[in-house]
C-alpha cells in the first residue's frame, strides 16, 4: 500500500509558525456584518415597493453606518490587529 499524503489545512499551518488566524470573528466584524445585511435588505425593499427612495436612502444611510461602526470598534480594539507579521 502506498502511503497516503495528508493536506495541512493553511490556517493550522498559519497557527504553527506563530501567526494568528481570526478569520474576522471579532465584533467588529460581526457588528458591520449585520448592520450591513439590514441595510441591503431595507434597500431592496425600497426598491421592490415602487421604487420607494426614501425608504432606499435609508438603507444607503444604513450601509455608511456599518462602515462607521466597524472602523470605530476596530479602532478601539474590538477588531482584528492590523499589524502584518514579517
Amino acid at each position: 500500500m502506498s502511503e497516503t499524503t495528508r493536506r495541512i489545512d493553511p490556517s493550522i499551518e498559519a497557527l504553527r509558525q506563530g501567526k494568528h488566524v481570526h478569520h474576522g470573528k471579532t465584533p467588529a466584524a460581526w457588528a458591520g456584518s449585520m448592520i450591513a445585511l439590514a441595510a441591503f435588505f431595507v434597500g431592496g425593499i425600497g426598491l421592490v415597493l415602487g421604487p420607494n427612495w426614501v425608504v432606499f436612502g435609508v438603507g444607503v444611510a444604513m450601509l455608511v453606518l456599518a462602515l462607521v461602526v466597524t472602523r470605530v470598534l476596530q479602532v478601539t480594539g474590538h477588531g482584528a490587529s492590523s499589524r502584518r507579521s514579517r
